[in-house]
């Protein structure tokens, strides 16, 4: 797993062991990126479930202003922090060792890109979508990867799914508040 393009471009980074880690193909991340690539200079990203945070190191080697990750293991928040060292972009960044509920119902901050990467199948997604517009702005984008199979809903809070990226049995659907399509 390495940094695509940007500041960091081509740091290898850490990532997890362990069978319920699912990192994100290098083949969707840059698809992912693609699609917002004139949304990331000066954005502030939240990356919740950061796992190893390559999504928020990514935004941030692409010229994102600051990244909060958000986790509520251990190890992600660890490998986190040495991903941050070793890309150099760790004074841009905040780990959050905390629940995803706990951070998006008790936060103040206002986020312009939202990196979500729950498990898969067991609800996360649609319950972290629920609260992620509370802590939106009204231009920002909802990224969420999950199961192709998940049933995702069309609207949460004003926020509408605009697009689905397919990538064989892995989707990644974009939320953007319906106003500002």
């Amino acid at each position: 797993m390495r940094v695509i393009t940007g500041a960091a471009k081509g740091r290898v980074l850490k990532t997890l062991d362990g069978v319920d880690v699912r990192p994100t193909t290098e083949k969707v991340k840059e698809a992912v990126f693609s699609a917002i690539q004139f949304e990331i200079e000066g954005a502030r990203v939240l990356d919740l479930f950061c796992g190893s945070g390559q999504m928020g190191i990514e935004a941030l080697s692409r010229g994102a202003s600051f990244c909060v990750f958000v986790d509520h293991a251990r190890r992600s928040q660890d490998i986190t922090k040495q991903n941050l060292n070793i890309s150099g972009l760790f004074s841009l960044a905040r780990v959050a060792a905390m629940d995803y509920q706990d951070f998006l119902k008790t936060t103040k901050e206002r986020f312009d890109i939202a990196f979500l990467d729950p498990p898969y199948s067991k609800g996360y997604a649609q319950a972290a979508l629920l609260l992620l517009p509370g802590v939106m702005t009204d231009s920002g984008v909802i990224l969420c990867e999950h199961e192709r199979s998940d049933s995702l809903p069309e609207e949460v809070m004003g926020f509408v799914r605009t697009r689905e990226y397919r990538y064989g049995r892995i989707s990644v659907s974009a939320y953007r508040k319906s106003e500002s399509r």
